[in-house]
């Protein structure tokens, strides 16, 4: 599978084939724009190449056309994967290096992707019922909170790494207790309990002094 940035021939094969065989190639992009990239024959026709360059992620279709002898049109899916390493944007509440000196080990290939999605994690289920100090980015400027949130990403992380990171499927925070605040998101048997939360995650947000984070929601069902 190809990643952005990758170039790959791609190559198309006529039979029967002969000196009036011609082929062309159209590249559809994931977004819908295309491109024609220029096309070589070879083998008296039989053979077709192409230099494609992939630079969005996505799925990308390659259309030949062939005139002449051995006429058809030929469809060709291809899945083009991100850049490694490089996560989506979005707010990120530890670095990698972070992640590796709480793991106390080196952090797996996909740190990034796994430190924004226990970021997520800890807006969506979490803060919407905080309130503390933020910059004009939505991060705390408060470096007591900023460590905090660092060392829950990270638990979240090390628990994805032990009970496996599907188990955050199942839907909003229901039932957990963070000091004398009890968060409740939604209710029945499809919503996520606490088992769904690394246990130090809460911990971290726990040991943050009330003067510095409070929690205003007590919130039940949607």
């Amino acid at each position: 599978m190809p990643s952005v940035g990758d170039v790959v021939t791609a190559k198309l094969t006529v039979e029967p084939a002969d000196g009036t065989t011609a082929a062309t190639l159209l590249v559809t992009r994931p977004d819908g724009s295309t491109v024609s990239p220029v096309v070589t024959g070879a083998d008296g026709g039989a053979t077709w190449t192409a230099p494609v360059q992939y630079t969005l992620a996505g799925v990308w279709r390659l259309s030949w056309t062939v005139t002449g002898m051995g006429a058809s049109v030929e469809h060709q899916l291809v899945a083009v994967a991100p850049t490694p390493g490089v996560a989506a944007p979005g707010r990120v509440y530890a670095t990698t290096t972070q992640l590796a000196e709480y793991l106390g080990t080196a952090p797996p290939l996909d740190s990034e992707r796994l430190l924004l999605e226990a970021s997520k994690l800890l807006d969506s289920d979490f803060l919407k019922a905080a309130v503390y100090d933020v910059d004009d980015d939505g991060r705390p400027t408060d470096s007591v909170v900023t460590t905090a949130f660092a060392e829950a990403v990270c638990a979240q992380v090390a628990f994805w790494a032990e009970v496996g990171e599907e188990t955050d499927v199942s839907g909003p925070l229901q039932g957990v207790a963070i000091g004398s605040v009890q968060l409740q998101y939604g209710a029945g048997d499809n919503r996520s309990g606490p088992s769904y939360y690394a246990p130090r995650l809460v911990r971290a947000l726990e040991s943050i002094p009330a003067d510095k984070l409070r929690w205003i929601a007590f919130a039940s069902g949607y």
